[in-house]
């Protein structure tokens, strides 16, 4: 199995009882299982369960609240997630964003549980502050680009490169990730030439006409 990462945030746009994301998954394991590629996805909370129990690959939760059992009503506790099957989760999302010593407590809470940590960035800057808390990735994402189209290799490579550099310079063993606007096989290969270890991507191949096909490209130049 190749080093490289990928893992697709399905956000809210499958609509319906859930089975969308498992059709998607299923995709995300037939190209893995093809290219070699570790492929992972990111459900919503609600289909966690449902995507893990059916399909065999790396399924992670959007988010996670660092709070414990207890009186905590509307929070998505961490133990929840884990045995639900998620083998990991995002954190700081642009979407989905936290403070400074939210994302340490998600950070510490994620480890806790077992939990691999991907924490999403928007430039160098904080690139070099999230990998300062010890996530076993950093996933830089300008939110301008995010859902353009536009990749981020192409548009701004310097966010990429810069943070790779800020990145190993505080802890090597915490490794980068690139998103927004990623879709095509040449994003990826760009990705990976900058010094990202992968992608994390989402509307370019969720909302493809076809999926699986679109994560065939995405794969066909590594």
């Amino acid at each position: 199995m190749s080093s490289t990462l990928i893992v697709l945030n399905l956000k809210t746009y499958l609509e319906g009882t859930g089975e969308g994301a498992v059709k998607v998954a299923q995709a995300c394991k037939e190209v893995a299982d093809d290219c070699g590629i570790e492929i992972g996805v990111a459900p919503q909370f609600c289909d966690i369960y449902r995507v893990a129990s059916q399909v065999d690959l790396p399924v992670y939760s959007q988010s996670l609240d660092p709070v414990g059992a207890g009186s905590f009503t509307g929070h998505a506790f961490v133990q929840s997630i884990k045995d639900a099957g998620a083998v990991g989760t995002l954190i700081n999302h642009s979407e989905c964003r936290l403070t400074l010593a939210n994302i340490d407590a998600s950070i510490t809470t994620a480890k806790d549980a077992g939990l691999k940590t991907i924490v999403c960035t928007n430039n160098v800057a904080t690139s070099a502050a999230a990998a300062a808390l010890g996530p076993d990735y950093v996933a830089v994402e300008p939110p301008e680009l995010i859902g353009s189209g536009i990749p981020v290799s192409k548009a701004d490579p310097e966010v990429v490169t810069g943070s790779v550099e800020a990145v190993k310079r505080i802890d090597p063993a915490v490794q980068v990730l690139c998103g927004a606007g990623i879709s095509k096989g040449e994003d990826l290969a760009a990705a990976l030439e900058l010094g990202s270890v992968g992608v994390l991507l989402a509307s370019g191949i969720v909302k493809a006409a076809d999926p699986k096909a679109a994560l065939e490209d995405l794969v066909s130049k590594v």
